[in-house]
């Protein structure tokens, strides 16, 4: 049964919660901010303000279920210095989190609070691939996937344990099992549950009108600078031509005479650099991993929810990145690009977007790939044909460079996951969904279902 679940967007606990209202806390809790490279949250740490922060609040055991019997963790209501996103991490990153996160939040604008949402608690086949001690100068962590909720400054959470195997054959009507099952404990959750609250900031920690940028600054911006100038917020799109005749300056002298002659590869896109998203590069690693040549294109969604502004964004992006780093310890935004409902392209892991960096988006093909995330939830809901056209028209470039066809498979050799064994060479599409790599559900079914479209129209782009 868990197998089965761990698939599915989001936990599938059949039960409602059955919990007491408790009133809304006066004072703030947040949890201290960690240095880099802090391997754990210890208490009194500090560090210097900016743009954007993260309050780490533990989760403690708040009643139980009337129908299980079952410990059920959390948050009473409760009020926190304004944030815009959420998650919830554990100890232990080959943990899973078997049962359902239900969190609650007050608009900061209004005072009113949301109804109860789902957040996406399988987001490991996310990470870094097997053997990998961690992936950041911080401890990896388990975590669920984020979940924007707009600006707010409240927030309550239930963590409901889904029931066990020898549970669910006793089960009632309501899917869960009677009696004495979790009278106790709640083990079955992972260790070291806490709530991530993530603020994502107004603005770039290096305001883009200004010249001043630091060394990290500086060296991700020279990662593209065959591509913009030194500290460009954009790097902008190209014709076909001035497409093919940067390419041969790129990669002439390792051609052949035939591709020298009919290079097949789409215009490039605009693409919204790290610097014009507002990216803080002193959270990062400094150091840039890259792999080999980019054989396949992995797209994801972020399941992080639909309700948000194309103007929002560039918040959404630095929030995924603070999060991805700060509360699950990888060494930067996993994403290689992103994408969003208006069709925007953004980079993401820095290192340069024509290069090949390894990114941490398929556990199991991190290698020789790279990680497009279509900001949004896409299980139920249609992804915009603007952001599938943005998806064909970076794949068109992106594979182009490596001469690879959207429309053709290739072979992979898997780092180990839960499809395939280490080792395995498996036949993909170049263009493929999470969940060719991986059990998953990611990019969604409304989205997967338009990968085709997306083959075809980075194929066209390519002039195949």
């Amino acid at each position: 049964m868990r197998g089965i679940l761990a698939s599915s967007v989001g936990a599938t606990c059949a039960a409602a919660l059955a919990l007491p209202l408790a009133p809304p806390a006066t004072a703030a809790e947040a949890g201290p901010e960690p240095t880099a490279g802090a391997a754990t949250r210890a208490a009194g740490t500090a560090r210097p303000d900016v743009p954007g922060s993260t309050q780490s609040l533990s989760l403690g055991p708040l009643t139980r279920d009337r129908a299980s019997g079952a410990a059920v963790l959390g948050l009473a209501p409760r009020t926190v210095r304004p944030f815009s996103l959420l998650g919830v991490v554990w100890d232990d990153p080959a943990a899973e989190l078997h049962g359902r996160v239900r969190v609650r939040t007050r608009a900061a604008d209004t005072g009113a609070w949301s109804d109860w949402r789902d957040v996406e608690t399988h987001h490991a086949d996310h990470a870094a691939g097997p053997g990998r001690a961690k992936d950041a100068a911080d401890r990896v962590r388990g975590a669920t996937a984020p979940l924007w909720v707009g600006e707010s400054d409240g927030v309550e959470i239930r963590v409901q344990p889904e029931p066990g195997e020898e549970e669910s054959a006793g089960a009632g009507a309501d899917g869960f099992g009677v009696g004495e099952f979790w009278a106790g404990d709640h083990s079955v959750l992972p260790s070291g549950l806490r709530l991530e609250l993530v603020d994502p900031g107004d603005e770039a920690p290096e305001e883009p009108r200004t010249g001043v940028m630091s060394a990290e600054a500086t060296a991700a911006s020279e990662a593209n600078s065959a591509l913009a100038p030194l500290g460009a917020l954009e790097i902008p799109a190209l014709d076909g031509e001035r497409t093919r005749q940067e390419y041969l300056t790129l990669h002439g002298a390792e051609l052949t005479e035939q591709q020298r002659a009919e290079p097949y590869i789409g215009p490039r896109p605009a693409i919204v650099t790290r610097r014009g998203w507002g990216a803080d590069e002193s959270l990062r690693e400094k150091r840039f991993v890259y792999t080999g040549k980019v054989k396949a294109a992995f797209v994801h969604h972020t399941a992080s929810g639909n309700n948000y502004t194309c103007a929002q964004a560039p918040s959404l992006v630095r929030g995924f990145y603070r999060y991805h780093v700060r509360s699950l310890g990888w060494r930067d935004v996993g994403y290689n690009f992103l994408v969003d409902k208006c069709g925007r392209i953004y980079e993401g892991r820095a290192g340069g977007v024509a290069k090949p960096v390894k990114g941490a988006h398929t556990m199991g093909f991190n290698a020789g790939t790279t990680g497009i995330a279509v900001i949004g939830s896409y299980g139920s809901e249609k992804p915009s044909s603007s952001a599938v056209k943005a998806v064909a028209r970076l794949t068109a470039w992106k594979l182009g460079l490596h001469g690879m066809n959207p429309r053709a498979k290739t072979y992979l050799k898997s780092a180990g996951g839960n499809l395939y064994r280490k080792g395995k060479k498996v036949r993909l599409n170049v263009i493929s969904g999470h969940r060719d790599g991986f059990n998953t559900s990611c990019p969604g079914g409304k989205l997967y279902k338009k990968l085709g479209t997306a083959r075809s129209t980075a194929a066209r782009y390519q002039g195949r």
